[in-house]
C-alpha cells in the first residue's frame, strides 16, 4: 500500500474545497461537482502560463486550455481555422492572409475597462508575434518565426505574414501554443508575471494557481467556438490539476477515482493495469476506458556515416542490422505491445506521407547472408560494432544485442547519461546511437530534415551527416509544391530513398496510450500529445 505525505493528502482536499466553491457560485445547476470537473495530475511542475514560454508539455497542455492561435489542428492533424475564420495563400507561397473572427473577446479583466473585455484584433496578433521574437521577451518559440520575412495587420479583421522563402509546412508551426494571441495591456501591466496572471480567449479561464500544489481553471462563458450542433463549448465547468511527482501515486489516485485521466506507461504500473499484449487487465475493465493511437515520435537506431569504421560504411551490414531482429517480439517484450513496430520508412504512422512498405521486417536468413557478404568482401573475420545508449533502452539495446549475435555479428554495447549522448551525437563521436525524433509541427518535412546534406549537426538536426543529391533536390522541391498530394509523394520517395541506403534503423514508432474513468466522453488522442478538453463531458 502506497502512503501520501500530508501535504499530498491536504492538496487533494483544498482541490475538492475549491471546486465545491466553484460550483457553488457557478452559473451551472449541476449540484453533483464529480460531472463538470475534469481532474488530471501533472507530475512535473508547470513553469509558465505564458504561451511564448510553452516548451514543455506540461505547460502546453495548460495554455491550450487558455489560449488560441490563429489555426488549429484537428485530430487527424488537419489544420482548421481557430480565431482565422478562413486564409488564402498567394501564388509565390510567401504570403498568408488571415480574416479574423469578430466574435472573440479576452477572458475578463478589470483593464479592459467598464465592459471587463474587448474583441481581438489583428493588432493583437501582431504584437503577439513581435513579442515572441523580441530578445528581451527571450522566448524559447521564437524559432517559430524564422522562415518569416515580416507580418503586419491590415485592418483590425485582416492579418498577414510574408515568407522569406516558401515553407508548405508553415501553417503547422502556426498551431503550436508559442503563436496564441495575448493582449498587450494585460502584458504590459504585469510584466513577468503574466506567467502567473494569464488572460488569453481559450475554453477556460485562469482563476488560482499554487504552484507544486493545484491550478484550477473556469469555464470562459464568452468562449467562441460551438460543438457540430450549434451548443456553446466548453461543457465543463472547471479543470483541476494536482501535482503529484510520483507516476505510482498517481496511479493509485486514479484507480481510487480522484483524477479523472493518466496518459502513458510507466514500469512502476504498467504490468498491473496490461496484459503482455497490452490489453487492459479484466479487473479496471468496468471502470477505466483506454485509448491508443499514434504519437509522432520515431525512436531508432542511427548510424554515423562519415565514421571510418568499415562495419559502419557497409550498407550490407547495415542492412543487415536492419533485417536482423524481430521488431514484433521486441514490442511485445519490453513495452507490453504499446508501439507500432517500425517497419515501415523513418516518417512515422500519423502522417499522410507514412507508407508501411518502406522499411524492414524480420528475415535473420538475408541477414546472415549479408553478413557473409561482408565478412568475403572485406576480409573482416569478425564484424563488430557498439551501440551508444542511455540506462533508459538498454533493455532494447541488449535485445538488438542478442538478435545479431545470432545472424554473425559481435555487438558491443555502451550506457552513457542522456547529456553526454546528446552532445557526442551532435559532435560526430558516436559510430551508432540511440535516437528518438519528435515532431515539432505535423508535417513530414520535419523528419525529413535530419537527412538534408546541409543541416549537418551540430549545426542542424543531421547527425547521421547523411549525403544524397538526388534527396536533397527533392527535400528543396518540396518547399515550392503547393499541391498537398504531390507534396506528400515527394516526402515518400525521399523516406523510400533514405531506407535503401539504411542510415538508420527505425525501431518503433511510439503510441499514446490513454486511461479514463468510464464517466468520461469526448477526449480524443493527438499525434502530437495535445490535451483537448473543450469537448470533454463527464456524465
Amino acid at each position: 500500500m502506497i502512503k501520501l505525505p500530508l501535504k499530498q493528502i491536504t492538496n487533494y482536499l483544498s482541490i475538492s474545497c475549491v471546486v465545491l466553491l466553484l460550483c457553488s457560485c457557478g452559473s451551472n445547476t449541476n449540484s453533483d461537482t464529480d460531472e463538470v470537473v475534469f481532474r488530471y495530475n501533472e507530475h512535473k511542475n508547470i513553469g509558465s502560463l505564458d504561451p511564448a514560454f510553452s516548451k514543455d508539455i506540461s505547460d502546453i497542455w495548460a495554455t491550450n486550455q487558455l489560449f488560441n492561435g490563429l489555426v488549429q489542428t484537428d485530430e487527424h492533424l488537419n489544420i482548421q481555422p481557430s480565431i482565422a475564420k478562413s486564409w488564402t495563400i498567394s501564388e509565390d507561397a510567401l504570403t498568408y492572409s488571415f480574416s479574423l473572427r469578430e466574435d472573440v473577446f479576452f477572458h475578463k479583466h478589470e483593464l479592459f475597462g467598464k465592459d471587463s473585455t474587448r474583441t481581438v484584433n489583428a493588432s493583437d496578433f501582431e504584437y503577439s508575434l513581435n513579442r515572441l521574437i523580441d530578445q528581451k521577451v527571450a522566448s524559447p518559440g521564437g524559432w517559430v518565426l524564422g522562415k518569416v520575412d515580416r507580418f503586419k495587420a491590415v485592418n483590425d479583421t485582416l492579418f498577414q505574414i510574408r515568407l522569406k522563402q516558401p515553407f508548405p509546412a508553415f501553417l503547422g508551426l502556426l498551431t503550436m501554443k508559442y503563436c496564441s494571441v495575448v493582449p498587450k495591456e494585460i502584458v504590459d501591466f504585469y510584466g513577468s508575471d503574466f506567467r502567473s496572471h494569464p488572460i488569453g480567449t481559450g475554453p477556460f479561464k485562469f482563476k488560482r494557481w499554487e504552484e507544486n500544489l493545484k491550478l484550477v481553471f473556469r469555464k470562459n462563458l464568452n468562449y467562441f467556438e460551438k460543438d457540430s450542433l450549434g451548443n456553446a463549448l466548453p461543457y465543463l465547468e472547471a479543470v483541476a490539476i494536482t501535482f503529484l511527482p510520483d507516476k505510482q501515486s498517481e496511479f493509485l489516485q486514479f484507480t481510487q477515482g480522484n483524477i479523472d485521466f493518466i496518459i502513458g506507461l510507466d514500469a512502476s504500473y504498467k504490468d498491473e493495469i496490461l496484459t503482455a499484449n497490452g490489453k487492459l487487465r479484466s479487473e479496471y475493465s468496468e471502470d477505466v476506458d483506454m485509448v491508443r493511437g499514434p504519437y509522432l515520435n520515431t525512436e531508432y537506431l542511427a548510424f554515423y556515416m562519415d565514421s571510418d569504421i568499415p562495419e559502419i560504411q557497409s550498407e550490407l551490414i547495415r542492412k543487415a542490422i536492419n533485417y536482423g531482429f524481430d521488431r514484433k517480439k521486441m514490442m511485445i517484450y519490453l513495452r507490453n505491445g504499446i508501439g507500432i513496430p517500425a517497419e515501415g520508412g523513418f516518417i512515422p504512422k500519423g502522417l499522410p506521407s507514412y507508407n508501411e512498405t518502406l522499411g524492414f521486417s524480420y528475415k535473420p536468413d538475408i541477414a546472415k547472408q549479408l553478413v557473409e557478404q561482408f565478412k568475403n568482401e572485406s576480409g573482416i573475420i569478425n564484424p563488430e560494432i557498439s551501440i551508444s545508449t542511455t540506462g533508459n533502452y538498454l533493455s532494447f539495446s541488449e535485445y538488438i544485442q542478442r538478435e545479431l549475435q545470432k545472424i554473425g555479428l559481435i555487438v558491443n554495447i555502451d550506457v552513457i547519461p542522456g547529456a553526454a549522448l546528446k552532445d557526442a551525437k551532435a559532435n560526430g563521436k558516436l559510430d551508432i546511437f540511440r535516437a528518438s525524433w519528435v515532431a515539432d509541427y505535423p508535417d513530414a518535412e520535419n523528419y525529413l530534415s535530419l537527412f538534408y546534406s546541409k543541416n549537418f549537426a551540430p549545426n542542424g538536426p543531421n547527425y547521421t551527416h547523411f549525403k544524397n543529391e538526388l534527396f536533397d533536390r527533392w527535400y528543396e522541391d518540396a518547399f515550392t509544391e503547393t499541391n498537398d498530394e504531390k507534396r506528400t509523394l515527394l516526402y515518400t520517395k525521399m523516406d523510400s530513398l533514405i531506407m535503401k541506403q539504411a542510415p538508420i534503423v527505425p525501431l518503433f514508432y511510439d503510441e499514446i496510450v490513454r486511461f479514463t474513468r468510464k464517466n468520461v466522453k469526448g477526449l480524443g488522442v493527438s499525434p502530437v500529445y495535445v490535451l483537448e478538453l473543450k469537448e470533454v463531458k463527464k456524465n
